[in-house]
């Protein structure tokens, strides 16, 4: 069979462990912190164009989160934003950094029961420094064959990773959280991609589910993946 699976890539964040959520309870605090000064949902508005600004500059991660806010909160207080508000916010970003990492239900299993049977390769994104720290906190690292650290995920991206350490794309899948980075990308470069629902989603990553496309596949948690791997065995 041209296409059997022989290698599959995992997401980090919010796929294997929590993520998302330290995100947006900082930025809970973040509003509370600029309450006199803007409302929640505007505040929130221009966070996210900071964020959409600032990713080519900063790249992803909490420390590009962490200077997005303090250009907003400048911006919205036009300049008089408290020097005891930029400490607080940083200080916020810190522990975000320092946070322990909670593994998600079934991702070690699931690593386990598809690495016995294919190559498998971590493909995270984000500041180096925190993704490493992360990984090595998580006790996963060991099981991975390959470790890839981007700074964006793109089908370009996917195809050279899976043309390196695998046997091209179309022999290739990756399972991920987000729509527009673990399963839009991966499919535009031939590979399947397996989208595995979180519950909270960065508005930057969501995108049309690529329902039309045979090698779009979705399950409910990662209990569920070594099942469709063998499918594809």
């Amino acid at each position: 069979m041209e296409d059997k699976l022989t290698i599959v890539g995992f997401d980090a964040d919010d796929t294997l462990w929590h993520n998302e959520r330290f995100f947006q309870l900082t930025q809970a605090y973040f509003a509370d912190l600029l309450a006199d000064h803007a409302d929640r949902d505007h505040l929130m508005d221009r966070l996210l164009a900071a964020e959409r600004r600032n990713i080519r500059h900063y790249g992803y991660g909490i420390k590009g989160f962490i200077l997005s806010m303090i250009e907003t909160a400048i911006e919205v207080t036009e300049d008089r934003v408290p020097a005891s508000v930029i400490r607080q916010l940083i200080d916020a970003g810190q522990d975000m950094l320092a946070h322990p990492i909670e593994l998600l239900p079934h991702a070690r299993e699931a690593v386990e029961a598809v690495g016995a049977t294919h190559k498998v390769v971590l493909i995270t994104k984000g500041d180096l420094i925190d993704q490493e720290r992360k990984l090595a906190q998580s006790g996963l690292g060991e099981l991975f064959d390959e470790v890839e650290i981007v700074s964006e995920k793109t089908a370009e991206t996917y195809h050279e990773i899976f043309a390196r350490h695998g046997t091209g794309p179309t022999q290739a899948m990756m399972v991920g959280n987000s729509m527009r980075s673990d399963v839009v990308a991966p499919i535009e470069a031939g590979c399947w991609g397996v989208y595995v629902p979180h519950g909270l989603v960065w508005e930057i990553e969501k995108a049309e589910v690529p329902t039309c496309s045979n090698r779009y596949k979705e399950l409910r948690d990662l209990g569920e993946l070594a099942s469709l791997v063998r499918t594809l065995a």
